[in-house]
């Protein structure tokens, strides 16, 4: 690694560390915890609901991503280059 790459990546995860952690301590507002406690059962449900809609889609498609980089790991191998691609079952 070059050194203006290895300054370039210092300097992305000091930004990182300085300036994106603090929004992750906002998660566990109290205020906003005690809301959702004190609210009736519907608003409830409609949370559960909520959080099950933003973390399906995108853990389904992190799986599809990972199936279809594992099934063409061996595509741009250069030493199968004289393998018929019949051949490893795919």
């Amino acid at each position: 690694m070059s050194t203006g790459t290895k300054r370039a990546v210092q300097m992305v995860s000091a930004f990182a560390i300085l300036f994106l952690t603090t929004g992750l301590y906002a998660q566990s507002c109290a205020l906003c915890y005690t809301q959702a406690a004190s609210s009736g059962s519907r608003i409830i449900h409609g949370l559960r609901s909520g959080i099950l809609v933003l973390i399906i889609p995108p853990m389904s498609m992190s799986v599809g991503i990972t199936i279809l980089a594992y099934r063409k790991r061996n595509k741009f191998n250069p030493g199968s280059a004289g393998k018929d691609s019949r051949s490893n079952g795919w």
